[in-house]
């Protein structure tokens, strides 16, 4: 059986600098006893929530919470099956919240659920909600988004450079609460010491190439990392809720503690044309100018002395 402390994990949201409110949704279970780690292991779940006015927050709190409550109360040895089963009651609530709503509203959420036990670790993702796994400074996606754009990608009819500013970028094709029956998959992993897991939502990877991702997480403390990519993201205009969770398994060295710096875009270098009055004028083309005023000097006293004889010989 894991330690208790074995886990430490820190998960963060913010509104963004576009949205009016925040339609993500974090949450945590983390046991408080060995009885509790046993049972239910340690579970972490981001929402990002779909529809008008507040229906997207509903939706994300509404479906996470009913999905703890039916994880808690599934008792199937089956970790994987218990979390596929546990988001799929979730769905079948929010439809029916939906229903007895009767006010035309949709309603429905993205969730990424990753639940720790021993060394494995079980995701459920539906939507385009992400996780990754971290180890040894290698960062790769685990989940699959469920999106427009990532199947335009994966068929060939699009570039990722193309789906990155896609105007239907935001489509994603299964979440809870859409249907009745959404494409729920199911990914699975060995942990190690000082691996990560990070789960996020698309307002943080829209600003945030993986690379970057990689490079912060590397540097620093779960704490500092979160805190440290919504900043950048919202720096880079927030244009939607951001939500990242960070969970570490085991203990970790960290090789450097530098924080990230984005790199500056390179520009051209500036030139500065030079005044008209600080030119440079040659000592050559100096005395030049000086017979040239001698000359026009000289004619002009000799017909000034002629003019002045002329006039007295009158």
């Amino acid at each position: 059986m894991m330690e208790l402390g074995h886990i430490k994990a820190c998960l963060r949201t913010d509104t963004g600098q576009v949205r009016g409110h925040n339609e993500d949704y974090i949450f945590t279970l983390e046991p408080q006893t060995s009885e509790e780690a046993g049972q239910n292991g340690w579970l972490y779940i981001i929402a990002d929530g779909v529809g008008g006015a507040d229906a997207g927050e509903v939706a994300s709190e509404y479906a996470t919470e009913r999905m703890v409550l039916h994880y808690q109360n599934n008792v199937n040895a089956d970790w994987g099956e218990r979390i596929i089963d546990a988001m799929q009651a979730a769905n079948t609530d929010l439809r029916k919240l939906v229903a007895d709503r009767n006010d035309n509203s949709r309603m429905a959420t993205t969730m990424v659920a990753a639940v720790i036990r021993d060394s494995h670790a079980y995701i459920g993702n539906v939507g385009d909600s992400r996780a990754y796994h971290w180890r040894h400074g290698r960062l790769r996606q685990i989940t699959k988004d469920q999106s427009l754009v990532a199947k335009l990608v994966e068929e060939g009819a699009i570039t990722q450079a193309e789906a990155d500013v896609h105007p239907r970028r935001n489509v994603i094709l299964y979440s809870l609460g859409s249907e009745n029956t959404p494409k729920i998959e199911l990914f699975e992993l060995d942990l190690a010491e000082g691996d990560l897991l990070l789960l996020c939502s698309d307002g943080l990877t829209r600003h945030l190439t993986d690379e970057e991702i990689n490079t912060i997480i590397s540097r620093t403390t779960p704490e500092f990392a979160t805190e440290q990519m919504i900043f950048l993201a919202n720096e880079r205009g927030g244009e939607d809720n951001i939500s990242v969770g960070i969970i570490q398994f085991g203990e970790r060295v960290l090789e450097e503690t530098r924080p990230f710096i984005p790199p500056i875009p390179e520009q051209s270098p500036l030139v500065v044309s030079e005044p008209a009055a600080q030119v440079a004028v040659s000592p050559s083309h100096d005395r030049a100018l000086l017979w040239l005023y001698t000359i026009a000097l000289t004619l002009f006293m000799a017909v000034l002395i002629f003019i002045i004889w002329f006039i007295l010989r009158v």
